[in-house]
C-alpha cells in the first residue's frame, strides 16, 4: 500500500470512527500482534520504519480537561503521576522500583504532569496560580494540586533539585542491558487548555553567568531576565524576579498576548522528557540524577520533532529498561531560548518494544547513544556531556554538533552501505542540523535525514 493511500485510509477511518475510536481501533489490532513485536521492532527492518502511528503533526482538536481516570485511555495500560510514585525533580536510576509492568510490544497511556504552575517560585499552589489568570479551581488537575500539596519522597531544594515531575518507571519485560528500547509516540494530547512558558535568573540561552558576568557574545544589559530585576538572594522563591508567561489555548493555537495585541502559533505536543533509567547511583537526589541534563539514557532530550507520529530509540542500561516520561509540552521551538517551552500537562498514548542486538530492528547506533526517527527522517542526536553534567549552565554546542554528525555517519554506513567519505559529502549537501535545545546544561543538536532522498 502506498503511503498516500494509506494516508487516505486512515483519514476514511477517522472520519467514521472519530480520531480517538480510530486510535483505540489501531491499539487494538496493535495488541494482536504483540507476541510478533516482542521480537520485532520494525515492519521495514531495512528503513526502521516507525509503524501503527501517523506522521507528526501540529495539534488542531479542542482541549477537555482530562483529569486523572477521565477521558478516552487508549493504551493497553494506564499510569496516572500518583503523589506517591512521581520523582520531582530527578529521574530513577537502575536500581529504581517499577510501577508499572508490561510487556514488549504492549502500548501505555500516561497522565503527565507540568511543573509549570506548581513550582515554588510560583507560590506551589496551582489553584492559587492558575485562579489568578482566570482558570476555574474545577480546570486544575488534581493530580497536580496533589502533588504541589503533597510530595515528600525527596526534599524540595528549589535551586538545585530539577523542576520535572517524572512519571515512572515502567518496566518492559525482556529488556536487558545492551538492548534498545523502541518507543513510538501514538498520541499526546492536552490535558489542559493552557500552559506556562517561564523565564528563570541564571538559566535560559541570555542568563548572567555564575560569576555574575555577562555570556561571551552579548552585554550585561542584554542579559535576560534583565538583571535589575535579579532577586535570587532572597529566601523566598517568590521574590527571586522569574518570569512566567501564561499561555491560553484557543481554536488549536497557542495564543500569548503583549500589550493590546496577541501572538498565535501551532501547538506541537511531545513529551520534552522520555528516558531509561542510566544513573547507577542509589541516591535520588544524585546529582547524576538530576532531572535536567539528558544523558545516553533519554531523558530531557526537548527535541520537537519526537511527537505523535515519531519513534525514539534509547539503549538500555537496567533490567526491564525502566522507562519513565515527564516534562511535557505543548509546543516548542528549536532551542527553547527562554528556558521552558509552552509546558503544559499532556496525556500520551506510547507502544514500547524490545529490540535485541543484531536483530536489525533498530539503527545500530541506537544501541549506544538516542536515536529518532519520524515518517519523513531519521534522526541522529548529539549531546555536550552524554554521560551527565554535573555542574552548571557549560554546554558546549560545538561538541554536540560533532557527535551528532558522528552519529550521522555512522547510520548512514551502517545502515544504508555509504562510505564514510560520501556519507560526509552528502550530510553537507542535503541534511539538516538543528539546535535541540541550549537550557538544560547539557545541550544538544540534532539532524534529519530524510527517507525521501533513498526512496
Amino acid at each position: 500500500m502506498t503511503d498516500s493511500y494509506a494516508r487516505a485510509a486512515a483519514e476514511t477511518l477517522t472520519r467514521g470512527l472519530g480520531r480517538r475510536g480510530f486510535l483505540r481501533a489501531a491499539a487494538a489490532v496493535g495488541a494482536v500482534g504483540a507476541a510478533a513485536a516482542a521480537t520485532s521492532c520494525a515492519t521495514d527492518t531495512a528503513a526502521n520504519s516507525v509503524s501503527g502511528s501517523p506522521t507528526a503533526r501540529p495539534y488542531t482538536g479542542g482541549v477537555p480537561i482530562l483529569q486523572p481516570g477521565q477521558g478516552d485511555i487508549p493504551g493497553d495500560h494506564y499510569l496516572r503521576s500518583e503523589v506517591e510514585q512521581v520523582l520531582w525533580g530527578y529521574v530513577p536510576n537502575i536500581h529504581s522500583t517499577e510501577v508499572l509492568r508490561m510487556k514488549s510490544g504492549e502500548t501505555v497511556t500516561i497522565d503527565a504532569v507540568s511543573h509549570e504552575g506548581i513550582l515554588e517560585d510560583q507560590g506551589r499552589d496551582p489553584v492559587a496560580y492558575f485562579g489568578a489568570e482566570g482558570v476555574a479551581k474545577g480546570d486544575v488537575l488534581a493530580d497536580a494540586v496533589a502533588i504541589a500539596e503533597g510530595y515528600d519522597r525527596t526534599p524540595r531544594d528549589f535551586d538545585t533539585d530539577g523542576p520535572h515531575i517524572v512519571t515512572g518507571p515502567v518496566f518492559v519485560e525482556g529488556a536487558r542491558p545492551g538492548d534498545v528500547l523502541k518507543i513510538e509516540t501514538l498520541d499526546a494530547v492536552p490535558r489542559v487548555p493552557y500552559g506556562v512558558v517561564s523565564s528563570r535568573h541564571g538559566k535560559g540561552a541570555l542568563a548572567r553567568t555564575a560569576k555574575g558576568e555577562a555570556p561571551a557574545g552579548i552585554s550585561l544589559a542584554e542579559v535576560m531576565p534583565p538583571i535589575s530585576t535579579d532577586g535570587r538572594s532572597a529566601d523566598d522563591p517568590r521574590d527571586y524576579g522569574n518570569i512566567s508567561t501564561f499561555t491560553a489555548i484557543e481554536e488549536g493555537l497557542g495564543v500569548m498576548p503583549y500589550g493590546e495585541a496577541k501572538v498565535r502559533f501551532p501547538l506541537r505536543p511531545f513529551m520534552g522528557m522520555m528516558g531509561v533509567a542510566f544513573s547507577p547511583d542509589t541516591d535520588p537526589k544524585a546529582a547524576s540524577a538530576n532531572s535536567i541534563p539528558p544523558t545516553r539514557g533519554g531523558g530531557n532530550i526537548d527535541i520537537r520533532l519526537l511527537g505523535a507520529g515519531s519513534a525514539f530509540y534509547l539503549p538500555v542500561f537496567a533490567e526491564g529498561a525502566l522507562f519513565y516520561v515527564g516534562d511535557p509540552h505543548m509546543a516548542m521551538g528549536d532551542g527553547e531560548a527562554a528556558l521552558t517551552a509552552m509546558e503544559g500537562s499532556l496525556r500520551g498514548t506510547f507502544r514500547l518494544t524490545v529490540c535485541k542486538p543484531g536483530s536489525g530492528d533498530a539503527p545500530e547506533v541506537a544501541y549506544t547513544y538516542p536515536f529518532g526517527e519520524t515518517e519523513e527522517a531519521w534522526i541522529p542526536i548529539g549531546l555536550s556531556d552524554p554521560d551527565g553534567s554535573l555542574g552548571g549552565q557549560s554546554g558546549d554546542l560545538d561538541i554536540a554538533m560533532r557527535r551528532a554528525v558522528v552519529n550521522a555517519l555512522d547510520f548512514l554506513e551502517q545502515e544504508k552501505g555509504m562510505d564514510r567519505a560520501t556519507a560526509y559529502a552528502y550530510l553537507s549537501a542535503a541534511a539538516d542540523f538543528t539546535v535541540s535545545q541550549v537550557v538544560d546544561r547539557t545541550v544538544g543538536v540534532h539532524g534529519q535525514i530524510y527517507k525521501s532522498h533513498f526512496a
